[in-house]
């Protein structure tokens, strides 16, 4: 119908567009009532069970969250700085729907059990809070400790029967929890057949056991979602990413993601000076990156 007839038809019958648009209302209705469903019923076919798993160094409090039923890829992901904490577990059942058993563990086990803080009401200029901080960083990434670790992780997803043992297994990482997936990449490279580190940080540094050095260890394939202002802090970092994965033949995306700060991928990231950090659409992004890479690499 040309846009004059519908305004013909107004002009003889001007209940005609209230119908039209009652019925457009009513189809969006039952659109998002139908969305809504498949939501909760999502929600529902989701298990989150507290986990135990023995480490060389201690016992790890972990949430393993998986589909009811049936046997799928494992995911291990590491949380940023802030730990083991509902915004994790969160990202963990949005996996878990898309068909993947996830461990989250909490990385300060060595020296308390999860959680510590509320995300929301740290600051990052506060010397009290970052003192409490530093120490809880240092326990998991002392030398050695996060690939000690990544292989009693994923032992624990090998032995559920939740997980296909037949697929490669993928690894996530945010902030701090970046560099621990390519320590674990390296550490497991014929079990890890996927890894991305969002907003990671200390991937790059001058130091010898910097974690780009691992690439010619790894066989997975690997992602790296970089914020704009670690890319302006070490504008190097990224080429030297690449040239270290391209030397390795080690497939490699990496990318910058303009305006977006570090921790934008987290909900519950508190504001920084004022300014929300987490970033709703360049999330969104980020995540569509993760499933992409999932599918292709744990198929």
């Amino acid at each position: 119908m040309t846009e004059d007839h519908r305004n013909e038809q107004q002009k003889n019958d001007p209940q005609s567009g209230d119908i039209a648009r009652r019925d457009f209302m009513a189809l969006s209705v039952s659109s998002g009532l139908a969305a809504s469903a498949k939501s909760a019923a999502a929600a529902a076919d989701i298990v989150e069970t507290d986990v135990e798993i023995k480490t060389p160094d201690g016992t790890c409090d972990a949430a393993f969250i998986r589909p009811k039923t049936g046997s799928y890829p494992g995911v291990l992901l590491w949380p940023d700085a802030f730990g083991l904490r509902p915004a994790m577990r969160g990202m963990a059942k949005r996996l878990a729907a898309d068909g993947y058993s996830v461990l989250v563990p909490n990385p300060y086990y060595r020296i308390s059990k999860a959680p510590f803080t509320d995300a929301s009401n740290f600051s990052f200029q506060n010397p009290a809070d970052m003192a409490k901080l530093r120490p809880l960083m240092a326990s998991v990434n002392a030398p050695g400790n996060g690939e000690k670790d990544a292989v009693a992780y994923v032992a624990f997803l090998d032995a559920q029967k939740e997980v296909d043992k037949a697929r490669k297994i993928g690894t996530q990482g945010y902030c701090m929890g970046g560099p621990l997936v390519v320590k674990t990449a390296a550490a497991l490279p014929d079990r890890i057949g996927a890894g991305a580190s969002f907003h990671g940080g200390g991937l790059v540094t001058d130091k010898p056991d910097s974690p780009h050095l691992l690439a010619p260890k790894i066989k997975a394939r690997m992602y790296f979602g970089i914020a704009s202002n670690d890319d302006a802090s070490q504008p190097d970092a990224k080429d030297k990413l690449k040239e270290a994965f391209a030397a390795a033949k080690v497939s490699a995306e990496i990318e910058v993601y303009a305006g977006a700060l570090h921790g934008w991928c987290v909900p519950d990231m508190p504001a920084r000076n004022g300014a929300p950090i987490y970033n709703k659409p360049d999330a969104e992004r980020a995540w569509g990156k993760l499933i992409a890479l999932y599918k292709v690499a744990l198929a």
